[in-house]
């Protein structure tokens, strides 16, 4: 049968508080230029604007709206505005109440890195295929390392020459764990993008968390449009409890698949993955703004203004921005987000 077009659904929540200081509750990752010139916000509509694709569908809280619709400009997008947050199940489930029971949804988060743009078509023409067959699909990133900040996702029996069933959903893991999954080879990290029909998720949630279906769906019946902008009714949203996809949906059902592809993703998580991400990989030195380094390895600088000198370090990041100042070891990137400093605005 022939493929309808998927309807992008870009997640714009969090605040990014591993990236602090450039990262703030504010103005959070999704929004900033931190690869090019263009924001991970606009890459991501960028690699939903082909043919394939339909009108996107963004879900966002209203402190990020004027971000949202700054950048945004000139596009055909729909807006729906979260009273709260209530992570990722809620959120998609507004934007599946809004659409046509078999209409084909795409969920991404809005502040990811792909550099193989047509290794990701390739990958979502498939998933689309199994979701309109009535699975929910998961991305399966190829895992390159043992990373411990992923959850990972094990592959099951096959269902096409590269598709799998969902055997399992994996916590984040410690090393030692996370270096047997990646010998395994059945194992595949978790970046959080999924696929599926907007009926099949909405019938998969009822039968997981009710009370929660039931609140997006009276919240959308008693909402109101404004222009672009979709306002969900705020009170009885607000009596939804918080629960990711994976725990409110995906981990329930048992008709999860998994699409296994390589397309250069990272999740920019923090100033280690976003040093990786602009070196391609390699250790090497990377300067942003005024520096000077003598005698460094695998140090990045990235500053706003003010000159940062660094002499004699390895696996260093240095980040001045806004008149805060970080300095962190590539290993304690992961912590950043621990910081009095980065929980401000």
């Amino acid at each position: 049968m022939p493929l309808p077009q998927i309807c992008p659904v870009v997640l714009c929540g969090g605040s990014g508080t591993r990236l602090w200081p450039r990262s703030r509750v504010s103005k959070p990752k999704p929004f900033l230029p931190l690869l090019d010139e263009a924001t991970l916000f606009e890459a991501t509509l960028d690699r939903c604007a082909g043919e394939i694709f339909d009108r996107p569908i963004i879900v966002t809280g209203a402190a990020h709206v004027a971000h949202v619709r700054e950048l945004s400009e000139g596009r055909d997008v729909k807006i729906i505005i979260e009273p709260t947050a209530r992570n990722t199940a809620p959120a998609i489930g507004l934007a599946a109440e809004r659409l046509s029971a078999d209409k084909i949804i795409m969920v991404f988060p809005s502040d990811h890195y792909i550099s193989d743009t047509d290794a990701f078509i390739d990958a979502a023409t498939t998933a689309a295929v199994l979701a309109q067959k009535g699975w929910l699909v998961a991305f399966g990133i190829e895992a390159t390392a043992p990373e411990t900040g992923f959850g990972y996702i094990r592959r099951g029996d096959s269902l096409s020459d590269c598709t799998y069933r969902i055997a399992q959903f994996v916590e984040k893991p410690n090393l030692a764990s996370a270096e047997k999954y990646l010998a395994d080879g059945n194992y595949f990290w978790n970046g959080g993008i999924f696929c599926f029909t907007a009926g099949q998720y909405l019938e998969q949630l009822a039968n997981s968390r009710p009370a929660m279906r039931q609140a997006i769906k009276e919240s959308v019946s008693d909402g109101r449009d404004d222009g672009e902008l979709f306002y969900p009714n705020s009170v009885l949203f607000s009596e939804i409890i918080g629960e990711s996809i994976d725990y409110a949906v995906m981990e329930q059902a048992k008709i999860g698949a998994v699409v296994p592809v390589s397309m250069g993703w990272s999740d920019i998580g923090n100033w280690h993955a976003l040093q990786e991400a602009r070196n391609n990989g390699a250790e090497k030195n990377l300067t942003r703004g005024p520096a000077e380094l003598i005698d460094c390895h695998n140090v990045m600088t990235d500053s706003d203004g003010p000159r940062v000198s660094v002499i004699g370090l390895e696996d260093v990041i240095v980040v001045v921005d806004g008149g805060e100042v970080l300095v962190t070891t590539r290993a304690g990137a992961q912590k950043v987000g621990q910081l009095a400093g980065a929980r401000e605005q």
